[in-house]
Formats: C-alpha cells, sequence, structure tokens
C-alpha cells in the first residue's frame, strides 16, 4: 500500500556524513547526561510506600494527585487500579520518616478532601525489592539486545547486522539521555517502553536493508554503486514509512495528551523513540553500512562453474 511513489531517488546518502557527525554528537552528549546527571528511577526502583484507598464513587484522580503533591511528594504515583473507586498510590522514600508517618500523612489530607476515603492497604517496598527490579530490567534488556543481535546476525550479512545493532542502541541511548537531562521519572511503564522502541526500530531497519537485498539482486542493479542502492531502498520505502510511523505516532500522541499522568512517561519514551528510529535508520544503520563497504558480492553468491566450464545452475 502506498499513498504517493517518488520517481526519482533522493540521495540521502550523500548528506550521511554530516547526519553521522550529529548522531555521533547526540549519542555523546545522552552518554555524558547519564554518567553526570544519572537516571531518575521511580519508587519501583528505589522503594518506598504503596497506598490502596477506596472511595464509595469514581476517585477524583485529579483532586487527590493534587492533595498529595501538595504534601511535598512531587513524585508520587497516583492511578487506578481494579475500579474507578479504588486508588494506589505510590510514595517515594524521604530521609526521616517511617512508611506509617507517610501514610498517616496522605490519608490525613485525603479524608479533608473526602471523609469517605477509606485505606485498605499499606505497603512498604524496600531498597532491596528496588535492586531487584533494576537488575532485573537490565537483565531484560541485555537479552533484547543480544536476541536482536542473533537474529540479525543470521537474517543478514554481517555489515547489516553491525549498521542495524548500532543503530538500535543509538536509539536506547538517546531516549536514557533524555530522561537523564529533564530527570523525567524512569520507571518500569519506561523500561517497557524502551524496550519497544527496540523491536520498533529494528522492524524499520529489517525493511530497508530487505529492499536494499532485492535491489542488488536485480540484473539491471549491477551497474549501481552501493551507495545508489542505499538511496533507492530508502526512496522506495518513503510511502511505507510514513503510513507505519504516521499511524503509530498519532496513537502514541493521543495516550501523550489524554492518557494522563501514568500514562505520560510511557508514552513520552516512544514518542522520542519512534522519532529518533526513523532517523537512525535511514541516516545511522545505512550510513554505518555503506562505510562497512557493503556490496553487491556480500549478498549474492558466486557463480560456479561445472566441469565442462559452464556456469552451474544455481
Amino acid at each position: 500500500m502506498e499513498f504517493f511513489r517518488i520517481r526519482r531517488d533522493i540521495p540521502f546518502m550523500r548528506h550521511a556524513l554530516v547526519f553521522n557527525l550529529i548522531s555521533a554528537l547526540t549519542f555523546a552528549a545522552a552518554v555524558l547526561f547519564l554518567a553526570v546527571r544519572g537516571l531518575h528511577f521511580s519508587i519501583e526502583f528505589t522503594g518506598g510506600t504503596v497506598l490502596e484507598v477506596s472511595y464509595p464513587q469514581a476517585a477524583d484522580l485529579g483532586g487527590i494527585r493534587k492533595t498529595v503533591e501538595g504534601l511535598g511528594f512531587a513524585d508520587a504515583q497516583v492511578q487506578n487500579f481494579g475500579t474507578a473507586r479504588d486508588v494506589m498510590i505510590r510514595l517515594p522514600l524521604r530521609k526521616g520518616e517511617s512508611s506509617a508517618s507517610q501514610s498517616d500523612q496522605v490519608m490525613g489530607a485525603l479524608k479533608g478532601l473526602d471523609a469517605k476515603a477509606e485505606l485498605r492497604r499499606v505497603e512498604f517496598v524496600g531498597p532491596q525489592v528496588g535492586s531487584e527490579l533494576a537488575t532485573d530490567g537490565a537483565l531484560a534488556l541485555l537479552f533484547v539486545v543480544v536476541g536482536i543481535m542473533i537474529y540479525l546476525a543470521i537474517r543478514f550479512e554481517w555489515k547489516f547486522a553491525v549498521a542495524a545493532i548500532v543503530a538500535n542502541l543509538h536509539d536506547v541511548i538517546i531516549i536514557l539521555g533524555f530522561f537523564a537531562f529533564f530527570q523525567w521519572e524512569f520507571s518500569l511503564s519506561v523500561l517497557a517502553a524502551v524496550l519497544a522502541v527496540l523491536g520498533y526500530s529494528v522492524n524499520e531497519s529489517v525493511v530497508i536493508f530487505d529492499r536494499v537485498r532485492e535491489k542488488f539482486r536485480e540484473r539491471g542493479a549491477r551497474t549501481m554503486s552501493a551507495q545508489e542502492v542505499l538511496d533507492h531502498a530508502i526512496t522506495s520505502t518513503i510511502s511505507r514509512t510514513i503510513i507505519t510511523h504516521g499511524s503509530t505516532q498519532l496513537m502514541v500522541l493521543s495516550m501523550l495528551i489524554f492518557g494522563g499522568a501514568t500514562l505520560h512517561y510511557f508514552a513520552l519514551a516512544l514518542t522520542i523513540g519512534i522519532l529518533f528510529g526513523i532517523y537512525s535508520s535511514v541516516f545511522v544503520a545505512a550510513a554505518i553500512a555503506m562505510w562497512l563497504g557493503v556490496k553487491r558480492e556480500d549478498l549474492i553468491k558466486p557463480i560456479r562453474k561445472k566441469e565442462d566450464g559452464q556456469p552451474e545452475v544455481p
């Protein structure tokens, strides 16, 4: 399905060096922010207090969130669970305060807002649990990267695999760099978004590289250089890219705008990942494949000759 078709190939690779320099500077800045400022981890990683509060009618999440933030818990998470009458509140650890004092303080304020508010459960999530979550999250990210590397190494020639892997890691580091620079809260939902971006980004790279492989195998492409083949592959997939990424971005933007505080950082991570995923597939993955010297011979098996000198039909 195509909305339009560009008849003349756009010379993307002519400007590959400039865009690669921009990518390198952006990547270096993201690594610097991660090293200097670090990530602002949520209660799921650092530990804190979890409260479950029940109301006789649908809870006013906006009012509850404003009340909790007014107590100084700027990073508190307020969300429904189960039904619209049940609310889960996650409070970060604060020095000099116990879990009991935090829950008493919050419930006192909530009962002032609605006297019928009822505390159902209080649970302290300790730093040990947070450490285990952080370790499990890092392992999940590592396993996804290794799985993608194995998949690309099997499906493509190694130069394509290396290019796609670098592009995927580029997207992940850029997302983490944004969260480190702005000190946005990094939660399990954001980690899920990062893992989703990994799969999403590699899909775009695979589409382009599949088109490159098809073009190299065409008889009419024997006189084309690798740069020309890459330009053709990217140009021929532009319509598909606009349809796929455009529709996905509309859905993610709807979550970002209308999803509330619960989905805000999840949708934000996806938005950044999708935008940089398009960029990296063209100006990082394709360019690196070109710098590595990908050529037709890497994808086309040489014709073997029989003993009588005639070419053997593969």
